[in-house]
């Protein structure tokens, strides 16, 4: 899932100074999960906005609403006939959410309430780490299901580095290094002859270069 993080309020009243009606608009799916911009985060901030505002004794009119997903059109247009009625939209969903809420509605400001962290795991409430980089050419079948792209401090697609020691990475000590874990693996899954085949280098000019990339189903489009 898509992994992301609670902005400081004081970064989000900044945006929001000047602005006399807003909405914040949570997401449904994996900000939610992790805690960052689901509904009962959407009533955490407008509540802690209100408070500000009164404060100021500033009249501000803040509206809350969590949509299934702001990364899909069809969603999105459950605000249509209302957008028009705010000043700015403060949006909790992931940074994809934020951009597509604009694109969509243009004639209005849409902020970012979270930060965007990475694709990663809940490996217990209130503790997420990355797994994937997106990178666009996965290699996990060789590596025993497990990541050198997100996991090794330096990327390795070939390791260990040498400089891991009690299987923690030479960089950070509390991280274990992606390496011997990925060497464990290959060894329980009897996988150990597949660890001296040679990962070829990524061609990053393709797998992230060029703007924007595309995933297209040609027997999906209508």
């Amino acid at each position: 899932m898509i992994v992301a993080d609670k902005k400081p309020i004081e970064e989000i009243i900044e945006y929001l100074a000047d602005k006399n009606k807003i909405l914040i608009l949570g997401c449904n799916e994996c900000v939610t999960v992790c805690e960052a911009g689901g509904k009962k985060e959407v009533g955490v901030l407008a509540s802690a906005l209100r408070m500000y505002f009164l404060k100021q004794e500033r009249e501000v009119s803040i509206d809350e609403l969590t949509l299934e997903r702001q990364c899909d059109h069809e969603y999105l247009e459950e605000i249509r006939d209302r957008v028009d009625q705010y000043d700015a939209i403060v949006s909790l969903a992931c940074g994809v959410g934020v951009q597509f809420t604009a694109e969509k509605y243009h004639s209005i400001p849409v902020y970012p309430g979270v930060n965007t962290c990475f694709l990663g795991v809940t490996e217990k409430r209130g503790l997420w780490t990355e797994r994937c980089q997106a990178c666009g050419s996965c290699i996990l079948a060789q590596t025993g299901g497990i990541c050198p792209v997100s996991r090794c401090a330096k990327r390795l697609l070939n390791g260990p580095c040498g400089g891991s020691t009690d299987g923690r990475c030479e960089i950070n000590k509390e991280v274990d290094c992606a390496w011997q874990l990925i060497i464990d693996r290959m060894q329980a899954l009897d996988m150990l002859d597949a660890y001296e085949k040679i990962c070829d280098v990524k061609d990053w000019s393709t797998d992230r270069a060029g703007g924007p990339r595309k995933v297209v189903r040609e027997d999906l489009i209508q």
